[in-house]
């Protein structure tokens, strides 16, 4: 028995009792002696045809909203970045010519578009930093265990439901110069007369300021409130227990949990800002000297009052540059982010 079972495990090729290899390597494997060869998939065969028919229904429940977005959003954008190399004015009789990037020299030269482009920043700048403070310090507060809180939550978001052309025509009842609440309370303290403030070159722009703080923070306000709502209260019991106060939970729990929706909801409100029109344009309409003239309006002006199309078009091109320039850092600033964590 033990000469059979020594013979069965011994091969011709090893006199110790075992293979000089495995497989193919340096000894016989398989049948027949030949190397086992390595399995590779073969060519995929065409895509099942019920995986071909989702993905057109796919494409079909998807036109209904891409279309719209194709006809009204990307084709004007095209047409307008084109119109920007042309000389296009008003009047049915002018022909358009062709003159390449005159219109972006004529830009770099306009002392007037980049005073508005400065006014643009300090006016996206100066809303949407103190427009994060009100609206993170609100959020807290509603936050909290109060009573009525639902009530204040809904008379929170009363600004962000209201249009900003009524709001610019509430506001400007406000600051009427004779028969307006700002002026009539100045009064009634005995501050003053009271002044005329969207007129006063000093005045207009941190009026029209105050104004863009408050049409906006309610919309803030909702974001870091929902991103409160979603922190663990346990992470705050916990770091109470550990002896850390409001400002130290503030900086180790609630910062950390709503970081990314602050920064996502301080972008869009960035860019938002620094697009702004109706608002401006119904409490001032870019005065007084245009101190409050943001690009848009200048933009506007050119094309409507002046008729100068192509370059109205010019700017709206630089626009759109610097608006693509805030959302790059933006992605690559969450994209790092992402990596990070």
């Amino acid at each position: 028995m033990t000469s059979v079972t020594a013979t069965k495990r011994s091969g011709p090729d090893d006199p110790h009792g075992g293979h000089s290899g495995r497989d193919g390597q340096g000894g016989r494997g398989g049948q027949g002696g030949r190397p086992r060869k390595a399995w590779r998939p073969g060519p995929s065969g065409p895509p099942p045809r019920g995986k071909a028919f989702g993905d057109r229904a796919a494409w079909f429940l998807v036109l209904p909203a891409l279309i719209p977005i194709l006809i009204l959003s990307v084709g004007p954008l095209l047409y307008g970045i084109a119109l920007a190399f042309t000389d296009a004015q008003s009047g049915r009789t002018r022909s358009t010519q062709w003159i390449g990037t005159l219109n972006f020299q004529d830009l770099l030269h306009d002392t007037l578009f980049w005073d508005s482009f400065r006014i643009g920043l300090v006016w996206a700048v100066g809303v949407t930093v103190p427009q994060f403070l009100l609206a993170l310090g609100l959020a807290l507060l509603l936050n909290q265990n109060l009573r009525l809180r639902w009530l204040a939550r809904a008379l929170a978001i009363v600004p962000w439901a209201m249009p900003e052309v009524v709001v610019g025509i509430m506001w400007r009842l406000v600051y009427n110069p004779d028969a307006g609440i700002l002026n009539e309370t100045i009064r009634d303290l005995g501050l003053g007369d009271g002044r005329d403030w969207l007129t006063g070159l000093a005045t207009a722009l941190p009026a029209v300021i105050l104004v863009g703080i408050w049409a906006g923070m309610p919309q803030t306000t909702v974001a870091l409130l929902a991103g409160l709502q979603n922190t663990p209260r346990e992470l705050h019991e916990a770091a109470a227990l550990d002896g850390a106060g409001a400002w130290r939970r503030f900086r180790t729990v609630t910062w950390p949990a709503i970081r990314p929706i602050a920064l996502a909801i301080s972008a869009l409100n960035l860019i938002w800002n620094f697009n702004s029109f109706a608002l401006v344009y119904v409490l001032t309409s870019g005065g007084p000297g245009g101190r409050t003239r943001l690009p848009m309006l200048f933009a506007y002006e050119e094309a409507f009052r002046y008729g100068q199309f192509g370059y109205a078009a010019a700017m709206g091109c630089v626009m759109v540059a610097v608006i693509s320039v805030l959302l790059a850092l933006y992605l690559v600033g969450r994209l790092r982010g992402g990596e990070d964590r």
